[in-house]
């Protein structure tokens, strides 16, 4: 392609709306254009590097053993009515009727329409496993879409889904796509990770995510450098510390006043002790039900374990009339001791934890010296890992060290079950001739989010730097002829050579000064550039640059793609094995 005839409307300043990178340079380097918000035009650029992640889904979710097909985006409500969540997702899933007044929805996922499909087709054990995948265009309604095509409204998706006759099937299809999945993003040239995952509105009982790592990341990942453990930090679990022997004699609790005093910060520098004397009491709404979660003063309550512990639907923080009600104190006051709610869950932490600092249900006190075994109800009480990990936690698989690192999800395997099935009765024969119902498995990778993510993990001050198997073209070749026909000649003779050779090779051949093709091949990222000028050429060589590392080089004019090809294999390499965190590499 040449520059001449590409539509690559480059910009100098960044659009005011862009909070990251990505979407920074997506914007600045011609990529995308903003319809309305969380909602893109994909341009050449852009649509050509999406293209290139998309054959290599494809290739491995093939060689994996699943079938391309592609769902309709709208899909009927009468299908989401049959699993329960036409109600339960949300207001992200955008509803609507057609002219019959029929409900319809645009898909954010198709676990309902694929076993739809299956369930009217598949009747037999003879016919399963069964692995169907699309790549297709989703749309979630986001309240507040952001970071341009990482968090957008509407957004490009590879989806997969299994069927099983029994768990060892589906535990086998389950270890295939994982194994897919990490083949796909070590081949994008991607630093990753592969973590366990909560299974959020998707269900399931098992699941792992795959994150970029990135600093502009909005997910935190906990990983060891010793072994293979690594999760989501709402999944990670904390290995519980042998319980406290409590004390005998540990004195009465005691009401004192602290004026003024709600958070922990304030209650601690009031009673001149540390926070990890106070354990602090939250009140939550789950389901309807009101309950009470006790963590460490300076913990962080995970509510997604909660929630899970709890098997709740629905999870908030109580409101403050709700707290006032059930405390008869204002927010920053509530204790478990004589709390009238139905279930409190201590984090497993405080186990035989004596001499601690609680509110007392009343305003501006606290209790000294409570002891969580003798002075609550046993009835009531339950224990539970419900904290975050932190960096000085022991890995919960090995006891090693745990570290703490940004990522992007952009790929995420889920182990369904009977979910679905069950719902919609998508049952088969099986060799005795008793009906059974399909074991599910469902696979998602964000194909728009991972070239937005691939930017934010590879970018400098002058633009995006991509990896190969990703960037748009490969070779930029900028021809500084002016009016030199000489050079102008030698730079098409090039370009032409490349592309003979199945190489993604982009001419600029713009009547522009050099300082300005300079600045776009770096802004838009292409790997490799080879420049043509009169002085090089007169020499018998043209200058070549590696855009990751900046280093520049000569090759010869004579012979030049054997050089050429020695040359790139050695970038190739390079980008190939950039080492990821902790044993899971992608090398």
């Amino acid at each position: 392609m040449k520059m001449t005839a590409l539509y690559v409307p480059t910009l100098k300043e960044a659009p005011g709306d862009a909070e990251v990178v990505s979407h920074k340079l997506l914007v600045r380097a011609g990529f995308i254009r903003k319809l309305t918000s969380g909602i893109y035009v994909y341009l050449p650029m852009a649509w050509r590097a999406l293209n290139k992640i998309s054959a290599v889904v494809r290739e491995e979710m093939t060689r994996a053993g699943a079938q391309e097909i592609l769902m309709p985006m709208v899909q009927p409500g009468d299908l989401w009515k049959e699993t329960g969540r036409w109600e339960f997702y949300g207001k992200e899933l955008l509803r609507f009727k057609d002219r019959h007044d029929r409900d319809y929805c645009l898909g954010p996922t198709h676990e309902e329409v694929v076993t739809d499909l299956v369930r009217g087709e598949v009747k037999s054990y003879r016919q399963l496993p069964l692995n169907l995948f699309q790549i297709q265009t989703k749309f979630r309604d986001e309240i507040r879409p952001r970071f341009g095509l990482m968090r957008g409204r509407e957004f490009i998706m590879k989806d997969a889904y299994s069927f099983d006759t029994n768990e060892e099937g589906a535990d086998k299809s389950y270890w295939a796509m994982h194994g897919a999945y990490t083949r796909i993003f070590s081949r994008l040239g991607l630093k990753f990770r592969a973590v366990e995952a909560d299974t959020g509105s998707i269900g399931g009982n098992f699941s792992h995510e795959f994150m970029v790592l990135a600093d502009t990341g909005e997910d935190t990942i906990a990983f060891c450098d010793a072994c293979e453990w690594a999760a989501n930090l709402e999944k990670a679990q904390v290995k519980p510390a042998a319980a406290a022997a409590g004390d005998k004699d540990a004195a009465p609790a005691e009401v004192v006043a602290t004026p003024g005093a709600h958070t922990v910060e304030e209650v601690a520098a009031f009673l001149k002790v540390s926070p990890t004397a106070i354990v602090k009491t939250l009140l939550f709404d789950a389901d309807g039900e009101i309950v009470a979660a006790l963590v460490r003063g300076d913990r962080e309550l995970n509510e997604i374990k909660l929630k899970n512990h709890l098997d709740a639907t629905a999870l908030s923080l109580a409101l403050p009339e709700v707290v006032a009600t059930v405390t008869g104190a204002p927010v920053g006051f509530a204790g478990p001791v004589g709390l009238k709610v139905a279930r409190i869950v201590i984090d497993q932490e405080l186990q035989g934890a004596t001499g601690c600092i609680v509110g007392a249900n009343q305003a501006d006190a606290h209790l000294l010296h409570v002891d969580l075994a003798r002075d609550l109800d046993s009835a009531t009480v339950a224990y539970a890992d419900l904290r975050m990990i932190t960096a000085e936690d022991p890995c919960p698989a090995c006891g090693g060290a745990v570290r703490l690192a940004k990522g992007i999800e952009v790929g995420h395997v889920f182990k369904l079950g009977l979910k679905y099935s069950q719902a919609m009765d998508a049952k088969f024969l099986d060799e005795q001739g008793k009906e059974r119902h399909m074991i599910m498995g469902c696979y998602g990778i964000g194909v728009s989010r991972i070239l937005a993510a691939c930017i934010e993990q590879n970018h400098d001050a002058d633009g995006i730097v991509f990896p190969p198997p990703v960037s748009p073209f490969e070779v930029a070749v900028l021809s500084l002829a002016g009016n030199d026909e000489t050079v102008a000649a030698k730079a098409q003779e090039l370009y032409t050579m490349l592309c003979n050779n199945r190489i993604d090779a982009l001419l600029d051949d713009r009547a522009e000064r050099p300082g300005v093709k300079f600045k776009d091949a770096d802004l838009i990222g292409t790997p490799l550039q080879i420049v043509v000028g009169g002085k090089a050429l007169a020499r018998g060589v043209v200058e070549v640059k590696n855009r990751r590392t900046g280093e520049k080089g000569e090759l010869p004019v004579d012979n030049f793609l054997h050089a050429f090809s020695v040359w790139r294999q050695g970038v190739l390499d390079a980008w190939v094995c950039q080492g990821v965190p902790g044993p899971a590499s992608a090398c």
